[in-house]
């Protein structure tokens, strides 16, 4: 089995905000692959499924983005599974819009979802779905940029984004890390 966490903060308030597209892109996955309905569980909302013959866990925290890893913790825990089986899929600042960039573990680039993961879960050795946001310009304006919801000429984008990692999330649970994230571009370009 692999746990496959969105991250994002929970309530309406929040559910288009950049800081969300981590939990809008599983639920395009889980919508994708006909994974079943949500429940809560894990201190998140979980659904499961398969993505070409592996089980899938996907955990969305409802702890807030800051204590993500209490969630992540649980849900390892009662399955039992590896810290090298769990996918982040989170917004990432230092990636121009449309992007997808996948990693196994590094730094935490002073992302608190990550942060809370790391401490909490065994430390940074997790892959990671990097959904490109792009960077406000200066630091002290990421809070309101994160918080925000898209502007209207990046929803296609945005959507985009979305549909083509849910079209090759068989490639990400096979492992063929480099060729969903090659034919996740080609989606977003065509």
């Amino acid at each position: 089995m692999q746990i496959w966490v969105g991250l994002g903060n929970p309530g309406a308030k929040h559910a288009l905000d950049r800081h969300n597209i981590g939990f809008m892109v599983v639920d395009a996955v889980a919508d994708d692959h006909g994974f079943g309905s949500e429940q809560s569980k894990f201190s998140g909302l979980v659904r499961t499924g398969t993505i070409d013959g592996t089980k899938v866990l996907i955990l969305k925290p409802s702890t807030y983005m800051n204590k993500s890893g209490v969630s992540v913790q649980k849900a390892m825990a009662f399955y039992k599974v590896p810290l090298a089986d769990v996918t982040v899929f989170h917004d990432e600042l230092d990636i121009a819009p449309g992007k997808v960039r996948v990693k196994m573990g590094g730094g935490l680039a002073g992302h608190n979802g990550l942060r809370s993961i790391n401490q909490l879960c065994g430390g940074p050795d997790f892959r990671r779905v990097r959904l490109g946001i792009g960077h406000p310009g200066h630091k002290d304006r990421v809070s309101g940029y994160v918080l925000n919801g898209f502007a209207k000429d990046e929803i296609n984008t945005r959507d985009d984004m979305m549909n083509g990692c849910a079209r090759y999330a068989g490639e990400l649970a096979s492992g063929n890390v480099d060729v969903f994230q090659t034919r996740v571009a080609e989606y977003i370009q065509r």
